[in-house]
């Protein structure tokens, strides 16, 4: 196996194959959520025999270790169980086609982090903001896929309103905040999509703050994305994704453009959850 800037190759897949493109992993769809699987271009490994165990040393008695071929396996779990949409089975950093420079520039500030990442270091997160329908839960996924093909990081997909709907429902089945935020608080690399969509209660700003506040204390990044631009007080850098999706707006069905008429009428409700937003999460992200 080997591993460079551009991507991470299996030794043991077809480099030409059409389906992992030498990664050694299928991805489909599983149900709601995508799935991955060894390709069938990959073949029994030649080093453990499909064992999974490989000697050490060159003396029979020498303490046997886990295989190289073993990591392909670990990309297929983490990968399968990111909770990454169905709908995003074809977005990566590949299929996401730039047709101007704000798009460009946004594509390289994404490409740019996931260079700059290093698990067990300090790494800063990103925040992808903009207008409905402009591809950046696309290049949120893209990023989160990536993590996991070419670094092997464990990573979790949410989207923000259906995770306050796991917790109400969590409650009702007197399970506490801290039992199902925990696994959101330990994985390596946390991506939210639509950060601040909802009712903006102050429910909903405590879990987010609680959340944000776990993770930045454990210095683990969180990626997302969210419809409201950061206020003026933040000076921090982010990635403005506003003109990132190539559809125009008369290509936006009727519900793309109800969302964003609301989200808009929310404006004003919506300030406290915005203020959390930025104060905790764009504390992290750079």
């Amino acid at each position: 196996m080997t591993k460079n800037d551009s991507r991470w190759v299996y030794s043991g897949a077809e480099q030409s194959c059409s389906v992992c493109h030498g990664d050694g992993l299928e991805v489909y769809r599983d149900g709601s959520r995508l799935g991955a699987r060894t390709c069938t271009c990959v073949g029994e490994c030649a080093l453990c025999g499909g064992t999974g165990f490989v000697a050490s040393g060159e003396d029979r008695s020498d303490p046997v270790r886990r295989c190289h071929c073993q990591h392909l396996k670990v990309r297929i779990r983490r990968l399968s169980e990111s909770a990454i949409p169905a709908r995003h089975d074809k977005s990566t950093r590949v299929s996401f086609k730039p047709t101007n420079h704000a798009q460009t520039a946004v594509l390289a500030r994404v490409s740019s982090w996931l260079k700059a990442y290093n698990a067990g270091e300090t790494n800063r997160g990103l925040i992808l903001y903009g207008d409905v329908g402009r591809g950046k839960t696309h290049l949120m996924v893209a990023l989160l896929r990536d993590l996991i093909v070419q670094r092997g990081v464990s990573v979790r997909f949410v989207e923000f309103s259906h995770l306050l709907a796991d917790l109400k429902s969590g409650f009702q089945h007197r399970q506490s905040t801290s039992a199902l935020l925990k696994p959101l608080s330990e994985v390596q690399v946390l991506g939210i999509d639509e950060l601040g969509k909802g009712r903006n209660t102050s429910f909903e700003g405590t879990v987010l703050d609680e959340l944000v506040s776990r993770r930045y204390n454990a210095d683990l990044p969180i990626l997302g994305t969210t419809n409201y631009a950061p206020g003026p007080s933040t000076g921090v850098g982010v990635a403005n994704a506003a003109d990132v999706d190539s559809a125009s707006p008369d290509e936006w069905d009727e519900a793309q453009v109800r969302e964003e008429a609301a989200t808009r009428q929310r404006d004003g409700s919506g300030r406290q959850v915005r203020r959390t937003v930025y104060a905790r999460a764009f504390d992290g992200c750079g």
